[in-house]
Parts: C-alpha cells; structure tokens; sequence
C-alpha cells in the first residue's frame, strides 16, 4: 500500500458513493488505474465493504445503550456460544470481546426505554453465561474523525 491507495481509501471513507472518475481525479490517476487499485484494495481486505451511514433517531430509534456483560467462564466453546446467541438479537449493531473487568462490550439501539427494557428482558438477561448486565446510555456523540483520517496522518 502507498501513498495513493491512502488517499484513495480516505475518498471513498469520506464519500463511497463518490463516482470513480472523481475519485481518479483526486488521486491523480487514470480512472481504468484507480479501479484497478480500488479493485486490489477490496481483494487484499483493506476495503471490507460498503454501507451506508444511518440516522437511528430519524429511523425512531432514540435510545443507545453501551452494555457491558461479564461470562461466568472464558471457555472458548462459552464464547463461541454467547457470540451466536447476541448475533440473534435485534438492535445490538455491534457486540466486541474486550478485555478489562467485563468479557463483551455491546452497542444497541432501541426505539425508548421501553424498548430497551423488553430487550433486557427477553434477551440480555436470557444469553447463555451472563454473570453481569451493565448498561450506560448514550446522551451525546460528539463528532469524530472518519476511520480512514483517523488510521492514516494527513496528507
């Protein structure tokens, strides 16, 4: 990887529906050379995928909640158990090991507390192994960098 496939995933961070003859033209490339290289970044696993970022309040999802869960053991086959049992739950967006007093880190989104109760409910208090439940809600999220500006210095 190079300067330029920098610069271009730090295009396609800020705008992946941005045409690839803009993206050639703020890369300095031909717009057959800059597929290709879009092309090789995708099939390397520097570029996993597209998507597009969405507006959970407009959607009436008004509640976040960071939720962190400890295990009773940190027995892999455990592990594997309660990673396939979160990925059955709709609202959590995503769900990461980590290390520190708890196992999982949760994010969810809910339409209210109400919402979020019966999700506790149902299925937080439900998956197989939890010790703890440990829930902090979001109040406001404050502008950061893209993950391309914030993986690669300037320029």
């Amino acid at each position: 990887m190079d300067r330029i496939d920098t610069k271009i995933l730090k295009l396609l961070a800020a705008d992946a529906r941005a045409p690839v003859s803009q993206i050639a033209a703020d890369a300095g490339l031909s717009q057959s050379a800059c597929t290709r290289r879009i092309q090789a970044l995708e099939a390397s696993g520097h570029i996993t995928g597209y998507g597009a970022r969405l507006g959970h309040r407009r959607l009436g999802f008004r509640i976040t909640a960071l939720v962190d869960i400890t295990l009773g053991t940190q027995i892999e086959e455990d592990l594997a158990r309660f990673e396939r049992a979160v990925a059955e739950i709709h609202g959590v967006v995503e769900c990461a090991l980590v290390s520190g007093g708890q196992d999982y880190r949760l994010k969810i989104l809910a339409q209210d507390l109400d919402d979020y109760e019966r999700l506790h409910r149902e299925h937080l208090g439900r998956l197989p192994g939890v010790v703890t439940i440990n829930s902090s809600f979001v109040l406001r999220t404050v502008p950061t960098r893209s993950e391309a500006d914030a993986l690669f210095a300037s320029g």
